[in-house]
């Protein structure tokens, strides 16, 4: 076999620019003049850790440490060989290769059993394919096909299939294609009788196939076809392959490979809870829908889904099993991931390829598009399902219930929003439902304060910190870290000012980092990781490297950050008297409140002649 010449390999590469290749696996951000970051693809992570730097062709992860050149990604990212890498890369970058290095690199991938397995899986869907398109045994499915609205194209766009009812087609089929029979009972198209033989695990269903990001199929998903001849009611609607080596239903998405582009393209994914719904959607002309197997999401799926998107739009069934199915995806993806979330609520208790059939395609898109409601407002609507508002009691809970959802809502604009409109329905002031929200915010900060063990379903790495809303405080120490490891020249203007930082975590850490410092005499992110021994102090410093600010900084912004932190224990001493002056209040103790009122109003004066 031949293989590819160095000096071949290095024109390839020199060629390449490894952030367009890259992006086409993850989503990169500008970080700098230079750099671009992102969500690693090789561990689950919330904080970007992931860089690739232009000028030098090369990535590295800091939060797994994985590194080297554009071969060295493709090799990781598809499991490929080296060899096979550069041939990637080739293609990718639209860089003649020779035929016979090309070959050299198929032989190489043909021995794998990997590529065994898909093998089949092609084949098998080729067949399908056909027996629903071209045969009469698959015309009462083509039938059903297309009176769903499915189109001749969209049909031949997913390669959609017919097994027909027969439990020895498919090993026939294989058999009469002298394809290898050491693997077919691994490929899970068959199960095993008692006698060893095997049978089709598909028989009368139509034919969805699954495939990996990498737009390999894996598996397929059979939806029972139901005739006069075939009512099948002891079969389930939908039969998925079963876990192999290289289907598991926990990393695979419906539609990934074929949506991974357009996602990119408008940093938006709609995601459906069945694959009728996602072709339904594509026929509409949106073409950025995936669905899961299934089942809720996995922190595998989240993170592809993270590599690629920064929102994703929740587009479940209308009835009640939908919008319990939307609220637990809710809940799931606001604490494991970043995602911004909103939610397209079906009308009239339809899934939305019913919806899609019902009024077309133009209205589809238009709820699609512009029919699309925040989380809370989705909220406003779940909360009330099954509660009489007409009781005092039941609203108070729903309003308690409220409060806590709010706690998720960033801006500012929307929680004044909803803060007045429960305020307005409900006939509480608002002074009182912003005094219970900071109460919340105040007993959830303590919570987090101890932090547990996450997992990822990754056991050789270790787990991030579960990322919390910072304060304006920490923020702030964040922000004037993330100056002071860039700008040498007001690291040495803090050590003058002898300010220490005022959350511990933060001030052990530019301890560290001013021993570095003292050390090496520049600061290298890289090298500091290494020198770092804590995994947490790490995770940290990652987080503030990864900081989405100007380049450089101002001096007025150098002086705000050092007044937020000198008037730091004032605004937190006025918080607590707030706090203490409430729960007099609520006890009735008017000598105290007043008293606590006094203070309040001091703290206040010093803390304006202080700014």
């Amino acid at each position: 076999m031949a293989r590819i010449p160095q000096h071949v390999i290095d024109d390839i590469r020199s060629r390449t620019n490894i952030v367009e290749v890259i992006g086409q696996y993850v989503q990169l951000k500008k970080s700098g003049s230079k750099n671009y970051s992102g969500l690693c693809p090789f561990h689950n992570e919330k904080t970007p850790s992931f860089s690739v730097a232009e000028d030098k062709q090369f990535y590295h992860c800091f939060g797994c440490g994985r590194g080297g050149n554009v071969f060295n990604f493709v090799q990781e990212i598809e499991g490929v060989s080296f060899g096979e890498s550069v041939a990637k890369v080739a293609e990718l970058e639209n860089i003649p290769l020779a035929e016979n290095y090309r070959q050299a690199t198929r032989e190489n991938e043909d021995n794998s059993k990997t590529h065994q397995l898909i093998t089949l899986h092609e084949k098998a869907s080729e067949v399908y394919h056909h027996m629903l398109v071209h045969t009469t045994a698959g015309q009462e499915a083509l039938d059903y096909l297309l009176q769903r609205g499915l189109t001749e194209e969209l049909i031949e766009e997913f390669q959609i299939g017919f097994a027909p009812n027969q439990r020895e087609f498919l090993e026939r089929i294989f058999q009469n294609e002298e394809m290898d029979p050491q693997h077919f009972s691994e490929t899970g198209l068959f199960v095993e009788r008692d006698d060893g033989s095997l049978a089709d695990r598909f028989y009368q269903r139509i034919m969805f196939p699954i495939r990996n990001f990498q737009g390999k199929i894996i598996g397929f998903s059979g939806r029972w076809l139901q005739t006069e001849s075939f009512p099948g009611e002891d079969q389930p609607k939908y039969l998925n392959s079963p876990e192999t080596a290289l289907f598991n239903k926990r990393e695979t998405l419906f539609n990934y490979d074929k949506a991974r582009s357009t996602i990119r393209k408008e940093g938006t994914v709609f995601l459906f809870e069945g694959f009728m719904d996602v072709l339904a959607a594509w026929q509409a002309g949106i073409q950025n829908g995936i669905a899961s197997m299934g089942t809720s999401l996995t922190s595998q799926q989240i993170a592809a889904i993270e590599r690629v998107s920064k929102e994703l739009i929740l587009c479940y069934d209308g009835d009640k099993a939908g919008i319990e199915a939307t609220n637990r995806g809710i809940e799931l993806l606001q604490e494991n991931s970043r995602l911004q979330l909103a939610i397209v609520s079906i009308p009239e208790r339809l899934d939305p390829d019913e919806y899609l059939r019902k009024y077309g395609e133009e209205a589809f898109r238009e709820i699609a598009y512009h029919g699309r409601e925040s989380v809370f407002s989705f909220k406003m609507r779940y909360r009330r399902l099954n509660r009489n508002l007409a009781n005092e009691r039941e609203q108070l809970a729903y309003v308690q219930d409220l409060l806590q959802d709010l706690l998720q809502v960033d801006s500012l604009l929307e929680q004044d929003r909803y803060l007045t409109q429960l305020s307005t329905e409900f006939q509480i002031s608002r002074e009182t439902l912003q005094q219970q929200l900071r109460q919340m915010k105040q007993s959830r900060r303590r919570e987090q304060q101890q932090p547990m063990p996450v997992d990822h379903g990754l056991p050789t790495m270790p787990a991030p910190p579960t990322v919390t809303r910072k304060t304006q405080l920490e923020k702030a120490e964040e922000l004037l870290l993330y100056r002071l490891f860039n700008e040498n020249s007001l690291n040495q203007c803090f050590k003058k000012m002898d300010l220490s930082f005022p959350h511990d975590r933060y001030q052990e850490l530019y301890v560290l980092f001013d021993a570095y410092i003292e050390m090496e005499g520049e600061f290298l992110l890289a090298k500091f990781l290494d020198f770092l021994k804590d995994e947490q102090s790490k995770h940290l410093v990652i987080a503030i490297a990864s900081l989405n600010v100007p380049e450089e900084s101002t001096e007025q912004e150098f002086q705000d950050l050092i007044r937020i932190i000198q008037t730091s224990s004032l605004v937190e001493e006025i918080n607590q008297k707030k706090i203490q002056q409430q729960e007099a209040s609520q006890k009735g103790n008017q000598q105290l409140e007043l008293e606590l009122a006094v203070e309040i109003i001091n703290l206040t004066k010093q803390l304006k002649q202080a700014k």
